[in-house]
């Protein structure tokens, strides 16, 4: 999404909000070749403390490609970059991911 908003800002050739999402940026983002800051850094980490809740967070990642706007993918499980396909039939497509269980 950011990159989608680089490159329109770019296209209808406002420098000014280019240079202002640049100024907001550190020496190392500027280090590994970051150009601009679209959104600001968060962090909601929690705690997982029962399989439950790591359940249906790990859900909540799969399910989120065919959701509301971003609407990828018909079939969670058959987004390419998501561990999705390895959870439901043991298939992994561009890496190998370790389950949850075995952590």
């Amino acid at each position: 999404m950011a990159y989608d908003i680089i490159k329109r800002l770019q296209k209808i050739g406002r420098e000014d909000i280019l240079d202002q999402l640049s100024a907001g940026l550190m020496a190392r983002e500027i280090g590994k070749g970051q150009k601009h800051r679209v959104f600001e850094e968060s962090f909601d980490a929690k705690a997982s403390y029962s399989e439950n809740f790591l359940i249906q967070k790990i859900g909540y990642i799969h399910h989120n490609p065919v959701s509301g706007k971003w609407n990828l993918v018909s079939d969670y499980s058959k987004y390419e970059r998501s561990s999705a396909s390895f959870y439901e039939d043991g298939e992994a497509k561009h890496f190998v991911p370790k389950h949850y269980k075995d952590v």
